[in-house]
């Protein structure tokens, strides 16, 4: 599941790290709907809102479907049809959506049928270890550059900074019974966890409990384009995209990131808990550890070597068992839905 996340960086850097070609290959920053609603934050939960990549045609029927907008919607999705008048009221937790049963469940059956697929944007997630002694919380990313915020980019130029985590979601608007503003919120796509990464969730899979989890993670900019260009790929294609990653890396951080009122570097700082051993520095430490120092401009922090270092572990091949794409597969089969070219949302 991912039940935390951070997105640190300011409006107009979050824009300039999801820089990409569109169709003819041209050079592009997504555009800023409702830009002055973002919130930078290291420690975003459920029912906060936050930013998401989707295609501009949402928003504008005759736009092309390769051109993207950011937008910053409520975490947690609202299907269209829920008549009652206050969302609070969903009595069901939609901040998450298993994979497996999304193409079954109506709550997202018809919003992901109809080619409302988003990205959601993330410095990195939080995940919890149980341990004996409580539950250790762990900051789940991609790998970085030795590059990444080594120094402040200006202008035009490519973006050189953290990489931001990139994460399947289905979004849907409602309107509001009595009339009103639209509402836009969205859920994260969760897989089964791969298995290196199952530690974490010391989860069991017996007695009716399923499988631990983990956000489908879209990796590279051509898996972004194919499950944003709704018009142009459909549901049975899009869904072979949602896989279990190895290209992420993780470490522990304080109990801090708990109480979601905290919002402060703390959060996704590395910690050392019960290190019998040494732990030599490596380069995603310095990655780490320099973009901690330059992500809150004007914020007091700590010095290089007050922060505690930490070996990255890498996740590696998912578990050869069937996999929830396997099942989508097999449902879509089913089901013979034809392809979704030129769908309007």
């Amino acid at each position: 599941m991912c039940g935390r996340t951070a997105c640190s960086l300011a409006a107009d850097n979050l824009r300039r790290a999801c820089a990409y070609r569109d169709r003819r290959g041209q050079h592009r920053q997504p555009e800023w709907v409702r830009g002055e609603r973002y919130q930078p934050s290291y420690n975003k939960g459920p029912q906060s809102s936050g930013p998401v990549l989707l295609s501009r045609r949402h928003l504008h029927q005759d736009a092309d479907s390769s051109e993207r907008v950011l937008m910053d919607m409520r975490w947690g999705l609202v299907p269209s049809w829920f008549k009652q008048d206050n969302p609070s009221k969903l009595q069901f937790n939609t901040s998450n959506c298993r994979s497996d049963t999304m193409l079954s469940k109506s709550s997202y059956k018809g919003a992901l049928l109809k080619g409302k697929r988003c990205v959601v944007l993330a410095d990195g997630f939080y995940e919890w270890q149980q341990q004996s002694g409580g539950k250790q919380p762990y900051f789940i990313y991609f790998p970085q550059t030795k590059d990444a915020m080594d120094k402040e980019t200006e202008g035009d130029e490519e973006w050189k900074g953290w990489r931001l985590l990139t994460m399947a979601g289905i979004f849907d608007c409602w309107e509001p019974p009595a009339g009103g503003e639209t509402l836009y919120t969205y859920t994260i796509i969760t897989v089964d966890a791969s298995k290196d990464m199952s530690f974490i969730h010391h989860r069991q899979v017996s007695a009716g409990k399923g499988v631990a989890g983990m956000p489908a993670i879209l990796d590279g900019d051509e898996a972004i384009r194919k499950w944003l260009d709704f018009a142009e790929v459909p549901t049975q294609e899009a869904v072979k995209l949602i896989q279990p990653t190895k290209n992420i890396v993780f470490h522990p951080v304080s109990t801090f990131v708990n109480n979601v009122r905290n919002n402060t570097p703390e959060c996704v700082a590395p910690i050392e808990p019960g290190a019998k051993k040494e732990v030599k520095a490596t380069p995603s430490n310095k990655v780490m550890l320099g973009w901690l120092k330059s992500s809150q401009e004007g914020s007091p922090q700590k010095k290089e070597n007050d922060l505690p270092k930490w070996t990255s572990e890498f996740i590696h091949s998912p578990s050869p068992k069937k996999t929830s794409a396997d099942v989508l597969q097999q449902w879509l089969g089913k089901q013979g839905q034809p392809a979704a070219k030129k769908r309007k949302a």
